[in-house]
């Protein structure tokens, strides 16, 4: 493959993962859950967030569907699982605000469960990355999925400044409204999913 013909089918790729990832989307979700906490906890939890959507991805780019053939589930399935787990945490994020309380401060472990995967590494990023290797081929859709890893990598550690300069309240009532608007995208998820399944 020549280089001209590689960088186009670089940019063809590129753009339809960059959409699927949703790296600005990610953003105030990451904000909400890593706020409580401290500097070097939030620095693990974004080596696991990139960790696990890496790992995630690399993998279902090299296996493909045969993976999801062997383990018996589809797309869907995964479509509805990762909703579930996203409304579950938007559902306890907003009673607890409700109570006017606080939900058990967040570990390490969010990084890889919601924010590795299904946010990061979820059903869209995944169903794209067979497409477009299917349709460019697997070089240049490993290129653009290593590319827009760095990219959502690049955005989360940016987030310290961007709270600072929409500062604190401004952070916390975004939080309240990336609660309602994670339980909307899990819902979509959800529904997603189960209409597949019908299909």
């Amino acid at each position: 493959m020549d280089t001209s013909r590689f960088l186009e089918s670089l940019i063809l790729t590129f753009i339809p993962l960059f959409v699927a990832m949703e790296p600005i989307g990610i953003l105030p979700i990451y904000l909400s859950m890593t706020r409580p906490l401290a500097p070097s906890e939030k620095r693990y939890v974004l080596f696991y967030s990139i960790l696990t959507a890496a790992a995630i991805t690399l993998a279902f780019l090299l296996l493909g569907k045969g993976m999801f053939i062997v383990l018996g589930i589809t797309i869907s399935d995964f479509q509805i699982a990762g909703g579930l787990i996203l409304l579950s945490i938007a559902i306890a994020d907003i009673v607890y605000a409700a109570r006017g309380t606080s939900m058990e401060a967040p570990t390490s472990g969010v990084g890889i469960v919601p924010i590795g995967t299904p946010l990061i590494a979820g059903p869209a990023a995944l169903t794209t990355l067979l497409m477009l290797s299917d349709l460019y081929g697997f070089v240049p859709t490993l290129a653009a999925l290593i590319v827009n890893l760095f990219i959502v990598w690049l955005i989360l550690l940016s987030s310290e400044a961007i709270v600072s300069r929409i500062g604190e309240k401004g952070a916390m009532g975004i939080s309240k409204v990336i609660s309602l608007l994670l339980a909307a995208i899990a819902v979509m998820m959800i529904r997603r999913g189960i209409e597949g399944l019908l299909l």
